[in-house]
């Protein structure tokens, strides 16, 4: 069970303060020096919208039925806290983007995979084509699918151990 509780969201909208945004969060994890740090990190900003952004980068069996490349979006320019929309509240949708998830045809799925980009604020857009394209490890030190497992008490199939 994510440990970022709703008690927790809760209090950060009564305080007017808001999560970080997930890039924010990687960011702090690459500058982390030990992996307890890291575990720290991640089990501190857990919540479902998380784990569903990790489990799509670096679950093998999850096939992102996109285009390769980087899709023709106009980067959104507002500044990180007042863009439209942010990847943890997106998360729910990225179903639409998986092979064997998804209800929308080719052009549909697409379409709206630009209008989530271009929606994001731009780090976290670039966030999500390294997720798309599972390419985090190689953007953010130390964030490996070990890593994530170790952190959620994944099993090697990305399901929670019972």
């Amino acid at each position: 069970m994510p440990t970022t509780t709703t008690s927790a969201l809760n209090n950060m909208a009564m305080t007017g303060s808001s999560a970080p945004l997930f890039f924010e969060i990687f960011r702090e994890l690459d500058k982390a020096e030990t992996e307890a740090a890291k575990l720290d990190i991640l089990r501190k900003n857990d919540s479902t919208p998380m784990r569903q952004v990790l489990k799509g980068a670096f679950d093998p069996k999850i096939v992102w039925e996109l285009p390769e490349g980087t899709p023709p979006y106009k980067e959104n320019e507002a500044p990180a806290g007042t863009e439209h929309t942010t990847l943890h509240s997106e998360a729910r949708r990225l179903h639409y983007f998986i092979k064997g998830a998804n209800v929308l045809n080719k052009a549909k799925r697409e379409i709206l995979f630009i209008q989530m980009l271009e929606g994001l604020q731009a780090e976290e857009a670039k966030l999500l084509l390294n997720i798309r394209n599972k390419n985090l490890s190689n953007v953010y030190s130390g964030l490996t699918a070990e890593l994530v497992k170790k952190a959620f008490g994944w099993t090697e199939n990305f399901v929670q151990n019972k």
